[in-house]
C-alpha cells in the first residue's frame, strides 16, 4: 500500500510545481560537469554539528550515485522523473529513476531528522519552519553540516530560487545538480546567483512514545473516534507530517481504492486518522503500538 506516486497526482498539481526546478542552467562551472564517482564514505558531514543535522547529511550521502532526475524523487527515494521540455540530457529523465536537486533535500530532511519540507525549491526556500537564515554576504563561514544552500535568478528574491544543495562544511555540498549526472558531493559554488542559505535542524521533534509519518491526500478528514459516524473535527489541506501515538482496528472503510479498518490517533490534533491516508507501505503502521 505505497502512496507515494499517488500523493503526488492527488496534491494540487505538485508535481507539475516540482518539474519546473532543478533545470541546472547557469549552475555549472566553466569547465563541464563532472560525475566523478564518490563514494557515501567521501561524503559525510566534515564539520561538528548537532546530531540532527548530521543525519540529515547522512541521508543525504546515502543516495551518492543516484541518477539526476527532473522531477523525480519522494521522501521514500528515487522516482522516475519527466522529460525535461527544453530537450538536452534531460529530455528522457521520464526513463531514469532519481531525484531533482528539491527532492533529495526533502527525502534527507524527512529521513534524517523527520522533517517536512514543502515542494519546490523556492518553497523549500521560503520555509517558514527555519531555525536560522544567512545573508550571500556571509557566505558559508556561519554555516554548519545540514544547512541547505540556495541559488536563484534574482538572489534578493526567494522565489526565483532554482536550486538548492545541503551543505557538509569546510565548503563542500551534496547536491543533485543537473540531467546526465549522479547524486554528487561538489564543492559550494559562491557565484553572482548564490542567494544565501538556511538552517532547517534544530526543528520540532516528534513527542516521546510517538512516531512520525506523512499523510498524503487533500483534505484528509480526522475524526473524533476510529470511524466515519460522527462528523470531522477537522481537516489536513494537503501532504502533512504527522506523529502517531498508537493504532488501533476500528471502522472498516473504504477510500482512494483501498479498504481498511486501521486507525491511528494523532495526539497533536486529538483526533483519528485513517491509516489510508498515511503514507506507508503497509496498512498497519510498523514500530506503532495498539491503542
Amino acid at each position: 500500500m505505497h502512496r507515494a506516486n499517488r500523493t503526488l497526482a492527488t496534491a494540487g498539481g505538485l508535481l507539475l510545481a516540482t518539474a519546473l526546478t532543478c533545470t541546472g542552467t547557469a549552475m555549472a562551472a566553466p569547465s563541464a560537469v563532472s560525475s566523478a564517482a564518490v563514494t557515501a564514505a567521501d561524503c559525510r558531514p566534515l564539520a561538528n554539528a548537532p546530531a540532527q543535522a548530521q543525519a540529515i547529511v547522512n541521508a543525504a550521502c546515502s543516495q551518492i550515485g543516484v541518477p539526476y532526475s527532473w522531477g523525480g524523487g519522494s521522501v521514500h527515494g528515487p522516482t522516475y522523473g519527466q522529460d525535461y521540455p527544453g530537450g538536452g540530457p534531460g529530455a528522457h529523465d521520464s526513463q531514469v529513476k532519481g531525484f531533482d536537486c528539491s527532492h533529495l533535500v526533502q527525502y534527507a530532511a524527512w529521513q534524517g531528522a523527520g522533517i517536512a519540507l514543502p515542494e519546490g525549491t523556492w518553497n523549500q526556500a521560503r520555509w517558514s519552519g527555519a531555525t536560522a537564515r544567512f545573508t550571500p554576504a556571509q557566505g558559508i563561514a556561519p554555516l554548519q553540516p545540514g544547512d541547505l544552500l540556495l541559488w536563484g535568478s534574482d538572489p534578493a528574491n526567494l522565489g526565483s530560487v532554482h536550486h538548492i544543495a545541503i551543505y557538509l562544511g569546510n565548503g563542500r555540498m551534496v547536491e543533485a545538480r543537473e540531467s546526465g549526472t549522479l547524486v554528487m558531493v561538489s564543492d559550494v559554488r559562491l557565484n553572482s546567483q548564490y542567494a544565501g542559505a538556511l538552517r532547517i535542524s534544530g526543528s520540532e521533534q516528534p513527542p516521546a512514545n510517538t512516531k512520525r509519518f506523512m499523510t498524503w491526500g487533500t483534505q484528509v478528514s480526522l475524526r473524533p473516534d476510529p470511524g466515519t459516524q460522527r462528523p470531522p473535527v477537522g481537516r489536513l489541506p494537503g501532504p502533512t507530517a504527522v506523529d502517531v501515538l498508537c493504532q488501533v482496528h476500528g471502522e472498516r472503510v473504504t477510500a482512494e481504492g483501498y479498504t481498511n479498518d486501521a486507525w491511528s490517533y494523532l495526539p497533536k490534533y486529538k483526533a483519528w486518522i485513517s491509516n489510508i491516508y498515511i503514507d506507508d507501505a503497509a496498512a498497519w503502521l510498523p514500530g506503532v503500538p495498539n491503542c
